[in-house]
């Protein structure tokens, strides 16, 4: 999840220092602001289907609009490795993605699809939604996983969950991809966006696409099930009109 001003912003961040990095058969950890090492991070936990659905073309970045639907009998679930740390556990709730946000000009390079860590960038995208929610006073709920959770632990969670997913060789190990991407998404672009306050409506589902993602997968919207599980805004009313089901791109389980 990103607006078009970090989007340019993230193209040049990645596009200096893959392609530059790549070319020059660089080994050393990408360079960046971010105090986070990717090699010190724990192993987190993943567990949980990953639901993705298509809404919109995208921009320079990803592979166009998405929209997260979590699975109501089997979301998906990120536990850190020490239950005490900010963020502990988890659960991203219904959300506009655009995967891993990877400019096109370094989609080239392994490791570097927008959804060859998606299940880790639903977690990461989870967090900044949530954390701008927060910032601009929301006291629902569904954001307490991660009320405690500062922008250093941002990009530590994602590490973490990437990290996760090869430990279950659900992904390939990487020399370069996850050092670099955890340095992005802590530099001092991705806390610019960090720091960016009045967001929150902007990244609320619209009515429109909570009924695609009720036809998609029936039951997913009703109240109840909001609040249980697929942690809809509290303020959206369920009582949409009802739509043809979005078609359902890709689907993993852990």
């Amino acid at each position: 999840m990103r607006n078009n001003a970090f989007s340019d912003l993230i193209q040049l961040f990645f596009a200096f220092r893959f392609v530059m990095r790549i070319v020059a058969l660089a080994t050393a950890t990408a360079a960046g602001c971010s105090s986070i090492d990717y090699k010190k991070l724990t192993t987190g936990e993943i567990s949980g289907s990953l639901f993705v659905m298509w809404v919109g073309e995208g921009n320079s970045s990803g592979d166009g609009n998405f929209l997260f639907v979590p699975d109501p009998h089997d979301p998906l679930i990120f536990h850190r490795a020490d239950p005490a740390t900010p963020g502990s556990t988890i659960r991203p709730g219904l959300m506009y993605t655009d995967g891993g946000s990877i400019p096109k000009i370094a989609q080239v390079f392994k490791g570097l699809s927008p959804w060859g860590y998606a299940p880790a960038y639903m977690i990461h995208d989870w967090i900044f939604i949530a954390h701008h929610c927060i910032v601009d006073g929301s006291t629902e709920k569904r954001f307490d996983q991660v009320r405690g959770v500062d922008f250093d632990d941002s990009a530590a969670i994602l590490g973490e969950a990437i990290k996760a997913l090869i430990a279950t060789r659900e992904v390939a190990p990487n020399d370069i991809a996850p050092s670099a991407i955890t340095a992005a998404v802590g530099s001092a672009i991705a806390k610019n966006l960090w720091d960016e306050k009045g967001a929150c409506k902007s990244l609320q589902v619209s009515a429109k696409d909570i009924a695609s993602a009720e036809a998609a997968i029936p039951g997913s919207t009703s109240k109840a099930q909001n609040l249980r599980t697929f942690q809809i805004p509290e303020t959206v009313a369920p009582a949409v009109r009802a739509v043809r089901p979005a078609k359902i791109i890709a689907r993993l389980s852990f």
